[in-house]
């Protein structure tokens, strides 16, 4: 992939706790490139269920940057939303996991289960990779 940062949403790093097989090989791709991996702080909220597996998610939260939601940070996803014309709790927390890949150091990729909205926030630039 040759990337500086991957941004997982809530399939992305729900795919990592799980193990599954095509978010582990990428994430093991993106480990040998040396890129950080980093998700909002609002995805552990969106993972965190009765069935997961707690002290695989801590130990896995122990590995990568989370990026704290802060007023700014708010501020700059609300944004996001309005420029890609969508709005509402739907979206709320896609656009607060791209705003995290827009202001990480790029190339930047975000491994989604929805690709096309996150295309419409990130508009092109941030690669999706589907998972």
């Amino acid at each position: 992939m040759s990337l500086e940062s991957v941004v997982l949403d809530s399939q992305g790093f729900s795919g990592w706790i799980d193990r599954d097989r095509k978010v582990l090989r990428l994430l093991e791709q993106v480990e040998r490139d040396g890129a950080d991996v980093a998700i909002s702080a609002a995805t552990i909220i969106e993972v965190s269920h009765s069935g997961v597996d707690i002290a695989r998610l801590t130990w896995l939260l122990s590995r990568i940057r989370v990026e704290a939601v802060t007023k700014e940070t708010a501020r700059r996803s609300a944004g996001l939303l309005k420029t890609a014309g969508l709005h509402g709790h739907k979206y709320a927390i896609d656009a607060m996991v791209a705003e995290v890949a827009l202001r990480l150091p790029a190339p930047a990729a975000i491994l989604t289960s929805d690709v096309d909205d996150m295309a419409k926030l990130c508009g092109g630039r941030v690669r999706l990779v589907a998972v």
